[in-house]
């Protein structure tokens, strides 16, 4: 039979400790928002870069965080729908994309913290009122969009063919990215330029078709919502036509494109975990300075170069940072 001072003993510490675990506070746990304008599937390396910078931060989905992801599908006028949705969840921060993404996050919300990747000029697209300071709750990584870089693609492009006078551009002119730049651009070099507007998936063939008919010798992929939703369409479309493409990100060439001299876009995607991590320990994306990138790679694939029937001069292929063969 069990000792009554131990009995009455063990029913006072058991109420005890009951009492205590009743007193602490629940553990947090974060929402975090993940919106792009393509499908899941498209974007799932970009998905999965930012999933593990979190994890290596310590963050265990499911645990002390849950996602709250939402895609447009490539129907991009969704995407101010898709941001107040997350706004209604209260989730705690917003991760993402291009300068699309971006206004329409913006527009959703002035006060949750957002967290840009890859949005070009974000301090002309007034996103923030400067780099070092952003001073809102728009924070990130941008793409370099200089005058000097769009230069590069159209001097990377004349390297292939010397001759090269016209080149065609192919993008969504409604994110503002990047067109003014390359008029600038496009004048030092002599060589002119013919813009197709994608609107939607629909449109691509008769966008390389309005190209073509402009008899341009090449062309260049301002990456966007779409254009990074219809990578491997693009890709066959440009082989197809005979065309030397070049863009920003390599996801192209892995889709068969010829060219991509840009950051590492699922590094970018990986590194705003570190700023999703601050903003959840209480730092202000105000105060939080956006990060430019300072490594940019070339890469070429050899398997298009052959299907153009093009002869990569030597000293590009010296230059690149990965040849695809």
């Amino acid at each position: 039979m069990m000792d009554r001072r131990r009995f009455v003993g063990s029913s006072l510490t058991a109420l005890f400790l009951q009492s205590v675990a009743e007193a602490q506070p629940a553990a947090k746990v974060y929402r975090v928002g993940f919106m792009l304008g393509a499908t899941e599937e498209s974007v799932a390396s970009l998905f999965n870069a930012l999933h593990d910078g979190l994890r290596d931060l310590g963050y265990v989905e499911g645990g002390n965080f849950v996602f709250e992801r939402r895609y447009a599908a490539g129907k991009i006028d969704r995407l101010p729908e898709l941001a107040a949705e997350l706004v209604r969840t209260r989730v705690d921060v917003i991760v993402t994309g291009t300068n699309l993404h971006v206004l329409a996050a913006q527009a959703a919300t002035a006060t949750i913290p957002i967290v840009m990747v890859f949005a070009a000029d974000p301090v002309k697209s007034g996103f923030v009122k400067s780099l070092a300071r952003p001073g809102g709750n728009i924070t990130g990584l941008s793409a370099d969009a200089s005058p000097e870089l769009w230069a590069k693609y159209l001097a990377l492009l004349k390297e292939i063919d010397p001759k090269l006078s016209r080149v065609g551009v192919l993008g969504q002119v409604s994110s503002q990215v990047g067109f003014g730049e390359l008029e600038q651009a496009s004048r030092k070099l002599n060589v002119a330029i013919e813009v197709a507007d994608i609107r939607t998936p629909d449109n691509l063939s008769s966008a390389f078709d309005s190209l073509v008919s402009k008899q341009v010798g090449a062309l260049l992929i301002v990456v966007g919502p779409l254009t990074y939703l219809l990578r491997e369409p693009i890709a066959e479309l440009a082989l197809k036509h005979r065309l030397p493409s070049i863009t920003n990100t390599d996801q192209f060439v892995q889709a068969g494109l010829l060219m991509s001299y840009g950051p590492n876009l699922t590094d970018l995607y990986r590194r705003a975990a570190s700023y999703v991590d601050k903003i959840l320990h209480g730092a202000s994306p105000a105060d939080l300075p956006v990060e430019q990138p300072t490594k940019f790679k070339l890469v070429i694939n050899l398997k298009a170069a052959k299907t153009l029937g093009l002869t990569v001069p030597s000293k590009l292929l010296y230059t690149a940072d990965e040849v695809i063969e």
